[in-house]
């Protein structure tokens, strides 16, 4: 947390951050640097020397062949695989909805003046699927899902030679064209530059490590990027009518997935602060991802009072947290207050585990403050928004002459003579 942040106006901490996530990420530029270079020059020779070094994998095939996926998808237990279908309905049927939104365009500015724009799938989009520690089923389908509704023509999966089967019946089940057993820097630089395996992409997009994401940084350009992630953060907003119980369940619900993950409670009511910070205690005791959630509490946990909800918002806005949940007396009021933040959940009832898992917003989200400048995946990120023009002639006797005006006084002299050949060549005609 920067030292700005504990000094916000109107805002006293009951509990503040000792540590500071953003200062904590390890340098990994150099590594990630000769990683990519390697895979550029030495294609699938460098994935396969890297494979063995990082991840201990001596795979002589990188892509899951279609038996292979058969099988992981075969293998899922009849539950699994039922509720892993409900979140694609469920994460597919938002996309849709949300490229229904999305259209083309053909306006007459003015007489003979004709401008628009298309939207145009890409072409080639490489999904990376994070391995962790537990199978995350739901991170194949925030990736793979979109742009399967998005038009995309290839979608190219790329997850950890030691990720669970159940994450290759994940990515199948979602819609990967093609998957392959790489992880960390080295699929990025696979998908980046294209090896004799893996074809080179257009754009990237999901969440991994520090390395993955410094890979994602570096390759930057040429190849599009979603975003880039830090570790996650939740926030709650809260008045007086806020529940402890249901604040501290929440808060470590997020903390178990990283020592590293942003945790705080922004209140108006200073004795729900303490009681917040006395039930996250409690909850500790019993909770068997502990070990996790309590270094994440201890380092990233914050709980901060304001002197008024103007104060709160204000400071909320500052955060511009991943996950931002509202628990007031009157969530929809408050929402509309807001402005930056990756997703909200307003009201109680919203918790952030439905959007992570199964409800169909997607979980691949901004973090580091950058809710103050983009929102999280989603269909859109997909595709292009690409503009035309035409003209007739009365379009061009309207443009031309500014045009012309505009480039003399700019002293270019080849786009004078292009807007004032058309001019000439119409009052020639």
């Amino acid at each position: 947390m920067a030292d700005s942040d504990l000094s916000f106006a109107g805002i006293q901490h009951r509990k503040a951050p000792t540590r500071n996530a953003a200062s904590d990420a390890q340098d990994v530029a150099a590594t990630v640097a000769e990683v990519l270079a390697a895979v550029r020059a030495q294609g699938d020779g460098a994935v396969r020397a890297y494979a063995r070094k990082f991840d201990q994998s001596d795979l002589d095939t990188f892509e899951v062949s279609m038996a292979q996926r058969e099988a992981a998808v075969a293998a899922l237990d009849p539950q699994t695989r039922a509720d892993t279908e409900f979140a694609i309905a469920n994460v597919r049927a938002f996309a849709e909805a949300q490229r229904a939104t999305m259209l083309p365009l053909e306006v007459e500015i003015r007489p003979g003046v004709h401008l628009g724009h298309r939207i145009i799938p890409l072409e080639r989009v490489g999904c990376y699927v994070p391995g962790g520690r537990y199978p995350l089923l739901s991170a194949p389908i925030m990736t793979i899902v979109p742009a399967r509704v998005a038009g995309v023509e290839e979608i190219i999966a790329c997850l950890p030679p030691n990720a669970h089967e159940a994450m290759v019946a994940g990515c199948h089940l979602s819609g990967a064209d093609r998957i392959f057993r790489i992880g960390g820097a080295q699929a990025i630089a696979a998908m980046a530059y294209g090896t004799e395996t893996v074809p080179r992409v257009d754009k990237i997009v999901g969440p991994g490590n520090a390395f993955v994401n410094e890979a994602k940084r570096q390759v930057f350009g040429p190849i599009g990027i979603d975003q880039l992630a830090g570790p996650s953060e939740i926030y709650t907003l809260a008045d007086s009518t806020g529940d402890a119980e249901t604040i501290a369940t929440d808060l470590l619900a997020q903390a178990e997935h990283d020592v590293r993950t942003r945790v705080g409670l922004i209140t108006t009511d200073a004795a729900l602060a303490d009681r917040v910070i006395a039930e996250v205690a409690r909850q500790l005791g019993a909770l068997e991802t502990a070990a996790t959630a309590s270094v994440a509490w201890q380092d990233y946990g914050e709980i901060a009072v304001a002197e008024d909800e103007a104060a709160m918002l204000a400071y909320s806005d500052h955060i511009a947290a991943e996950h931002l949940q509202v628990h007031t007396a009157d969530p929809q009021a408050t929402a509309k207050k807001l402005r930056h933040y990756g997703s909200l959940f307003i009201g109680e009832l919203a918790s952030v585990v439905y959007s992570d898992k199964c409800c169909g917003t997607n979980h691949t989200l901004p973090t580091m403050a950058a809710g103050r400048y983009t929102g999280g995946l989603w269909v859109g990120a997909y595709v292009k928004v690409a503009t035309h023009q035409w003209m007739e002639p009365e379009g061009v006797r309207a443009v031309a002459p500014p045009a012309v005006r505009q480039s003399r006084s700019e002293g270019l002299d080849g786009h004078r003579r292009a807007a004032q050949l058309r001019l000439d060549r119409l009052q020639d005609g």
